[in-house]
């Protein structure tokens, strides 16, 4: 089949074109995204494949079917960019990776609890410029702490194995607990999380009831001085409440890899220019916030699993025999 790839860095080349080591299919790569302008760059492929910035939506699909387009494939766990009544009716198949590597996503939350707290950032700038000052870098023993998941997924539930190693007591909340949490997590009611945790972490995907699940009513519910760490899908923090909750002392430090705006951000070079997100840079002054760019997925174990599964999708669709994690529209009553 032949693919327009399109948000492709040099690393997408390089692992997709690993993937297709036998020429099965003719990648051809695009850095542009996806958009109502770039679409024509599509006519003629069969296929296209996607990443998280990447716009899906209804009039792209019907460009996509008009140059032939018959498959969608997502470099992504995550579809919420995707009109899949769209996609339905125009009979475009979507499909997904719907797991890579939950370990790379959880350790790097792990990261994030551990260079928050002990402020290594912090830290490692001061000893490049002489400073061996000690003075806001307190941090406090993980051990004994109570750790909230939100979202027990398989990266949620390694991340609550991580920190249980570091002697901490676990409590979870999910709609639908997940059957293979071991003992030693507790599932309580959101409330009653938010007011005995110590850190924070969430793992829920993105749906109309966790679209900014964190607001300034849950942060008031929070400890005073609380950790909050995000990994999961930006629009799931309310990012105006935080500020006020950083400002106010209420959120004690602040962990992001995604960001509710993140789609004119994360993924470029922006270093030569005017950040103009206004609220994204107020962030950024706060000593007490990690900020990292959609990174967590980024391991070679993951990046690995997201081209071969990407490939599979397509091979399946392609020869209509086997895995094809298909993404079906599903209509909320």
């Amino acid at each position: 089949m032949r693919i327009a790839v399109f948000s492709a860095k040099p690393y997408d080349q390089t692992f997709l074109t690993r993937a297709n080591a036998a020429n099965r299919h003719e990648l051809s790569f695009f850095d542009a995204r996806l958009t109502h302008d770039t679409a024509p760059l599509a006519k003629g492929f069969d296929g296209v494949c996607v990443f998280v910035n990447d716009h899906v939506d209804s009039a792209v699909l019907e460009q996509l079917h008009a140059g032939g387009t018959r498959l969608v494939a997502l470099r992504s766990a995550g579809f919420n960019h995707v009109d899949l009544a769209a996609a339905e009716r125009l009979g475009i198949t979507v499909a997904r990776v719907p797991a890579y590597s939950p370990h790379a996503v959880a350790e790097h939350a792990v990261a994030l609890v551990l260079s928050l707290n002990r402020m290594t950032f912090r830290a490692y700038n001061r000893v490049r410029e002489g400073n061996f000052a000690l003075d806001g870098l307190l941090g406090f023993d993980l051990h004994g702490k109570t750790v909230g998941v939100i979202g027990t997924g398989h990266i949620g539930l390694i991340f609550a194995d991580i920190m249980h190693g570091f002697g901490c007591r676990i409590l979870a909340y999910d709609p639908q607990p997940n059957p293979q949490a071991k003992a030693f997590v507790e599932y309580v009611p959101l409330e009653s999380l938010y007011a005995q945790a110590d850190i924070i972490s969430l793992h829920c995907p993105l749906t109309p009831d966790t679209d900014h699940l964190i607001d300034a009513d849950a942060i008031a519910l929070m400890k005073r001085g609380v950790m909050l760490i995000n990994t999961g899908r930006g629009r799931v923090v309310d990012t105006s409440a935080v500020i006020a909750g950083l400002k106010s002392g209420h959120i004690g430090r602040l962990g992001l890899d995604v960001y509710e705006e993140e789609e004119q951000l994360f993924f470029e070079d922006l270093s030569h220019g005017i950040i103009e997100d206004d609220q994204f840079m107020r962030l950024t002054t706060f000593h007490n916030v990690l900020i990292t760019g959609h990174q967590a997925f980024f391991t070679d174990e993951a990046l690995t699993n997201i081209a071969e599964t990407t490939l599979a999708n397509v091979d399946a669709f392609e020869c209509g025999s086997g895995t094809l994690h298909r993404v079906v529209y599903s209509k909320r009553v």
